[in-house]
């Protein structure tokens, strides 16, 4: 354990957050964190379930004389995005996330630090486990597989929770209470395509690196390059050098901005030259591009072995016509909410092996109907190279509900403790309140936490001393829910 973090408040929290993070958690593989928070429920001798899907709840009674209080619900995903950076050794199947604090800030050292959700469910666990905090009635909602498909949401089974508000914990900026979110749609391309044998030429690895990523939903509108993009364009653009694509990699996470890409190609030995020169050119113009948003952007080639087998040329220039022509980014700001992304779309992971290739999008939008627009712009454009489409995933959006009595205490709240008021606000994320509320439509919702920057990349950090702001808010909330009519 990080002992430096273990001094620092709120210590409960801290603790539990680092006992969490040496749990391998990735989503669809959750086995062992759920044995971990079960076994945390019944060693505190409280009401513990595991759900068929393998959602866990845990039930904590109201202290002496709070038990007239309406039921609080504090949900938090057990899941998290692993991610590591090219250059760091590490295995996520075996190894705890290892923790440094810089300044105020803690970070992971070269992957992904799981404060999204870890410090949610830490939190909780902290709620769960203390004797001397003043509540009502609480369950711990600890969902599964929330960064790859929510399953752990839409297989949540209704008449199960007795609380009547939920407190979700998965907003990543302290001081905003957010009431709303996007729903989301993945668009999965499926293609086979011709291959022909290499005879002659050179083989080249390039390498696109070092861009900052980061959640395609929250940080889709900060203008950071796409890696899938960039190489494509790369590619497209020395199209009279003659690239042959061997291989092609982009991407890792549905949900996550492209922060690499590889791809093997094979040239004429003739073109060798030219072709180095356009890539330190196009280098270039994405560096002048992406100047403010992406200042460590490498675009890098080395030799490489010869493969044997590579992209047929025509079927190569439909693919990077396609790839071209995909909407990606910022389709919509929002007309409701000012600043708020409306539409988007992520280009999130490109594959390219051996005759056959898969492309992934996730499109989001607080407009049900525009969500579905912009998947069947991608289907459209890929039909035209006789790909196969699928749409899967789709997950209901957050409708703001502007008479919450939650909201209206935690305004009050906040103004209280820190004598400003909070900032309220949805979010172009996808949030489990949306599908959590068609189960329980009369559960009245919010959504906060601590300050979480680049979540779903190794440069996740969370704000520190937000957490300590974030810790009293919650125990002051709890303590302040009112009594049932």
């Amino acid at each position: 354990m990080n002992q430096q973090l273990l001094s620092q408040e709120p210590k409960q929290v801290w603790h539990h957050f680092e006992s969490l993070n040496a749990v391998p958690r990735p989503s669809k593989d959750e086995g062992r964190v759920i044995a971990f928070i079960k076994n945390f429920g019944e060693s505190l001798q409280l009401e513990t379930l595991v759900d068929s899907v393998g959602n866990v709840i845990i039930r904590k009674p109201a202290t002496p004389g709070m038990e007239n209080r309406i039921g609080v619900v504090m949900q938090a995903h057990l899941d998290m995005v692993h991610q590591k950076n090219a250059d760091t050794q590490f295995d996520f199947s075996t190894q705890g996330i290892q923790s440094w604090i810089d300044g105020d800030w803690l970070k992971a050292k070269g992957t992904t630090l799981g404060a999204d959700n870890g410090i949610g469910v830490a939190s909780i666990m902290a709620v769960l486990a203390s004797k001397d905090l003043v509540h009502g009635p609480i369950e711990g909602l600890f969902t599964i597989d929330e960064e790859t498909g929510m399953t752990g949401a839409f297989q949540l089974q209704s008449g199960v929770l007795q609380g009547k508000i939920l407190l979700n914990t998965d907003t990543e900026d302290e001081g905003e209470l957010c009431i709303g979110c996007a729903g989301g749609l993945d668009t999965n391309v499926e293609l086979e395509y011709e291959q022909q044998d290499v005879k002659t030429g050179i083989a080249l690895k390039i390498s696109v690196t070092g861009l900052r990523g980061g959640h395609s939903g929250c940080e889709i509108h900060l203008g950071r390059g796409n890696a899938n993009k960039v190489m494509n364009r790369l590619l497209w653009t020395a199209g009279e050098l003659g690239p042959q694509i061997a291989t092609l990699d982009g991407g890792s996470l549905r949900n996550a901005i492209p922060r690499e890409s590889f791809a093997t190609v094979v040239i004429p030995e003739a073109n060798r030259t030219a072709f180095e020169k356009h890539i330190g050119e196009m280098a270039t113009v994405f560096r002048s591009e992406l100047a403010a948003t992406e200042p460590d952007l490498k675009i890098q080639f080395e030799s490489t072995s010869m493969p044997s087998r590579v992209m047929e040329p025509k079927a190569q220039q439909r693919f990077l016509h396609a790839i071209y022509a995909a909407p990606n980014g910022v389709v919509r700001m929002s007309d409701q909410v000012s600043g708020l992304v409306e539409t988007s779309t992520s280009l999130a992971r490109i594959n390219l092996n051996q005759g056959s290739g898969i492309v992934q999008f996730l499109s989001r939008s607080s407009v049900d109907s525009a969500k579905i627009d912009i998947a069947n712009s991608i289907a459209a454009t890929f039909r035209l190279i006789n790909a196969k489409i699928v749409h899967q995933g789709s997950y209901p959006g957050w409708q703001p509900k502007s008479d919450s009595k939650i909201l209206s205490l935690m305004k009050q709240i906040y103004a209280e403790l820190f004598g400003k008021e909070p900032h309220v606000s949805a979010v172009h994320a996808g949030l489990e309140c949306g599908i959590i509320g068609s189960h329980y439509p009369d559960m009245d919702m919010i959504s906060f936490g601590p300050t979480i920057k680049n979540p779903h990349s190794p440069d996740e950090k969370c704000h520190i001393s937000s957490v300590a702001k974030y810790w009293k808010y919650l125990v002051a909330t709890l303590e302040k829910i009112p009594a049932k009519n």
